[in-house]
């Protein structure tokens, strides 16, 4: 039995139509497929490779991020579609040599085509403004205020000002327990004592030395065997000050989604070089790290962020100053790893023996076990 012309049309397009029906359900598996196996759920997929942020700005920047994303791929399906509407429908066929009708100087497509992307980016510019007012801004009294120094190639972080971890400010006052200055105070007091100057850069005066560097009677070093750790409380507002001592740096730690440039001489570079946030909303370790090429040994300026309790905190600080411990004996004093557990020391002489352990410790549970906290 022959089909009619009709008849065989009509047979052709139900079994296109069945084509792209399980075409586009062979895609939508394989989507699927790929979102299961890659044991992804839901928030992490829609992180789009974004760490879990810790602070409530890197949640806004989080949140940001995942509509921007969102938005780009609806702007990239709908422009997708009409490409491959355009090319099913409207391909050339054989035995059709008419000329397509032309939709130029079509005003409406035109304004249309023209409005919605200044839409779409007025959208995305109001909201990144909201989110960058946040960020950058200061509103709150730190509980914790750090003097983070960038050098090559490591860190230098010394508490700057801490409300008092064992009494508390009192009613309208504010109480801190730790001195800072900068290095060429120490120097003028040096000269003082013994009557005469010490041959140290200019005596200090020059405007061209960097006594904009500040030092802190609490203070931890990194070294070529020790990774620096900055000790920081949880649930309290707390302000960076970021100084370098040679080259531009940048300190970025992945879990606050944020980075800020480490400039020397921020005055005379119109540099703001502080910044805040909210709190800190779990304890654990969080690696940090130098994210502007700065010489040689750039990728091995890393530094760790233990976020402990506020109670903890407070043994902390006391240990270090009134103790005088190190910043290990502390955190061992406190039931902590007194060891980065995210990353290591830079061999510095450039050994190549599979040294890295493969397991570092774990960096949602940083407490010793079985430890009793020095009291």
């Amino acid at each position: 039995m022959k089909l009619a012309h009709d008849e065989r049309s009509t047979a052709r397009r139900a079994m296109t139509a069945s084509r792209k029906v399980k075409r586009v359900g062979l895609v939508a598996a394989l989507g699927l497929a790929a979102l299961v196996m890659t044991g992804c759920g839901p928030r992490e997929a829609l992180r789009f490779g974004w760490p879990t942020g810790v602070t409530p700005e890197a949640k806004e920047m989080g949140h940001l991020w995942t509509w921007a994303v969102i938005a780009s791929l609806i702007v990239g399906f709908m422009v997708w579609m009409v490409i491959f509407w355009c090319i099913t429908f409207f391909r050339h066929r054989d035995g059709d040599d008419s000329f397509p009708r032309q939709t130029a100087y079509n005003m409406p497509v035109e304004l249309t085509l023209i409005t919605l992307p200044f839409l779409a980016i007025a959208v995305l510019f109001y909201f990144t403004v909201v989110v960058e007012n946040k960020v950058e801004g200061k509103p709150y009294d730190p509980g914790v205020t750090v003097d983070v120094t960038a050098f090559q190639w490591n860190w230098k972080f010394g508490y700057d000002q801490i409300r008092d971890p064992l009494n508390g400010p009192k009613a309208g006052e504010k109480s801190y327990v730790v001195s800072n200055g900068n290095p060429f105070d120490l120097q003028a007091q040096r000269e003082t004592e013994h009557g005469k100057q010490l041959p140290l850069p200019a005596g200090g005066r020059s405007d061209n030395v960097r006594d904009y560097l500040k030092y802190s009677s609490i203070e931890t070093l990194g070294t070529p065997t020790e990774i620096p750790i900055l000790v920081l409380p949880v649930d309290t507002p707390i302000q960076f000050n970021l100084a370098s001592a040679d080259v531009i740096h940048s300190f970025w730690v992945p879990e606050f989604l944020y980075k800020r440039d480490v400039m020397p001489f921020p005055k005379q570079n119109h540099q703001d070089p502080s910044f805040q946030i909210e709190k800190i909303t779990r304890t654990g370790a969080f690696v940090g790290r130098c994210a502007e090429m700065c010489g040689t040994y750039h990728a091995m300026m890393n530094f760790e962020i233990r976020a402990v309790s506020q109670k903890d905190f407070q043994r902390y600080i006391a240990l270090r100053a009134n103790d005088k411990l190190s910043n290990a004996a502390a955190l061992e004093a406190i039931c902590q790893e007194p060891k980065s557990v995210t990353t290591v020391p830079f061999e510095t002489r450039r050994k190549t023996g599979g040294d890295t352990p493969k397991y570092l410790g774990n960096a949602f549970d940083t407490r010793l076990s079985n430890c009793t906290p020095r009291t």
